[in-house]
């Protein structure tokens, strides 16, 4: 029975704080009362999102003399960067920087390194795995007891497998696929490889290896494109072709995915294997229990849907600076408009406005396109707008508003809306409210979550008229916030895009 009890005192180096699974792992660290120290060249970055315990301290693995202090005091360090993004020779950098790691975590003391390395075999062409291989012995020729955990594919929304198999479902409804999409990988989900980093900090050093780990499932990359489209309901043809290799496959990945272009072509490279578990040590040592692999997707899109509702449109979309792309904000598999007015009253008068949208208030812009819009969703089977609202001027979490329902509400702060209508995809209507120098600031913000191409035409073909109308909308609603009140009162709007 593995013992829980935390075996060292000290503080705990984390790197990778803002990667995928170092992001993942912070949080859960410091929920189980760790002293966490983050070791990245961007602090400002990460600052904002960690716990007032934990010590952020910047340096860079390539520059090994913005290390030592990192290192102070440090009993467990984490291993969590790879060089896939860089422009450069990435198996070179990758050597030096654990070099470089390894030589200050002996000479500060360090007690364990963890580590999550690539699952593969040992004689491999893939530069990427044999890359991944060559930093786990390197780490552990240090002398260090360390924890080695071989994955393939992470199935969590972020990680970047998992991203590129996404990417390819969502937009390519026939697929033309090379042989080695028959290669088997043995998926695990990410809450599982964060159980497995967890417990590594907490065994006896003396169960320090290189463990491989993976969910019960084997399965081949066509079948793992399968499952996703079955899982998002979606339809998809794959046919194979024996003329592509690896190398052509990775140069029409970053036509498809252009923004996982760079690493993406690193990783197809290592497809040329299996990457499945051969030792089952880590199921001896470990007391962990993965999920399957439709349990994992399905937790990935469950987990992304409550983080996505958690999301603070104002923060995120303000931080971007200004709206880059055309038809919206892409965030994860989802599209977003958001938008912004500023008026001279206070967050309470502007939220009533909110309040009272749909029923016989109406949406405030374009009645008629609403109108026809409830039409056409009648014709389909759809709730159209004949609904309206129980009440015409509060609102609670179920209540329906013509084809919307209410999904969250906090007085005088927010309110979303989930569509009920019949679209290829999921749909958000999103209003905050928040207090400005000049009286309150209305943020409105439509979210779409396209299933498949059909979801993608429909949002990028209508986008001219959902701007017309989203925009029409926040002036019309602005102006009904600031109108003269009941008492007589009167407010002027000022707006900005």
């Amino acid at each position: 029975m593995t013992d829980h009890s935390r075996p060292e005192p000290g503080l705990t180096l984390l790197t990778g704080a803002t990667g995928y699974v170092g992001g993942r792992l912070l949080p859960e660290l410091e929920r189980r009362g760790y002293r966490v120290r983050c070791l990245t060249r961007r602090p400002d970055a990460l600052l904002p999102r960690v716990a007032a315990t934990t010590e952020v301290v910047c340096g860079d693995l390539s520059i090994p003399a913005t290390l030592a202090t990192a290192f102070d005091g440090i009993d467990t360090a984490f291993y969590l960067v790879h060089a896939l993004g860089t422009k450069h020779d990435f198996e070179a950098e990758e050597r030096a920087g654990a070099e470089a790691f390894a030589r200050e975590a002996r000479a500060a003391g360090v007690k364990r390194i963890i580590y999550l390395g690539g699952l593969g075999p040992e004689e491999i062409r893939s530069p990427h795995l044999r890359s991944r291989h060559a930093v786990g012995r390197i780490l552990r020729e240090s002398g260090i007891p360390t924890f080695e955990l071989r994955a393939s594919i992470i199935i969590g929304s972020g990680s970047l497998s998992f991203e590129m198999v996404r990417a390819l479902v969502e937009k390519l409804p026939v697929m033309v696929t090379p042989r080695w999409v028959q290669r088997l990988a043995q998926p695990i989900g990410i809450e599982d490889v964060i159980a497995y980093l967890l417990e590594a900090a907490e065994l006896p050093a003396s169960k320090a290896g290189t463990y491989e780990i993976g969910g019960p499932d084997q399965l081949a990359y066509r079948d793992l494109l399968v499952t996703y489209a079955r899982l998002r309901g979606l339809r998809r043809l794959i046919f194979r072709v024996p003329v592509l290799t690896p190398r052509l496959s990775s140069l029409w990945l970053g036509l498809v995915t252009p923004v996982y272009a760079r690493i993406g072509r690193k990783l197809v490279d290592s497809i040329q294997h299996d990457t499945v578990v051969t030792d089952q040590r880590a199921r001896e040592v470990f007391s962990v229990v993965p999920r399957g692999v439709e349990e994992a997707i399905r937790r990935a899109l469950a987990n992304e849907d409550r983080e996505f509702a958690a999301t603070r449109w104002s923060d995120a979309v303000s931080s971007v600076g200004v709206r880059s792309q055309w038809g919206g904000q892409p965030f994860a598999r989802r599209v977003v408009d958001a938008r912004y007015r500023v008026v001279d009253v206070g967050p309470a008068r502007a939220f009533n406005a909110i309040e009272r949208i749909g029923g016989s208030t109406g949406w405030y812009y374009a009645d008629w396109l609403w109108r026809l819009r409830g039409w056409l969703d009648l014709l389909v089977g759809g709730a159209g707008l004949r609904r309206g609202r129980r009440n015409p001027e509060h609102l609670l979490p179920g209540d329906t508003v013509d084809w919307w329902r209410v999904e969250a509400v906090e007085p005088g702060r927010l309110l979303r809306l989930r569509a009920e209508m019949r679209l290829p995809g999921r749909a958000w209507l999103q209003f905050e409210v928040e207090s400005a120098l000049e009286g309150a600031r209305i943020w409105q913000t439509a979210i779409f979550d396209p299933i498949g191409l059909a979801g993608r035409l429909y949002w990028y073909v209508l986008y001219p008229v959902h701007s017309l109308i989203f925009a029409g909308m926040l002036r019309a609603l602005a102006r009904s916030a600031a109108a003269p009140d009941r008492r007589g009162a009167g407010a002027a709007v000022r707006a900005w895009r």
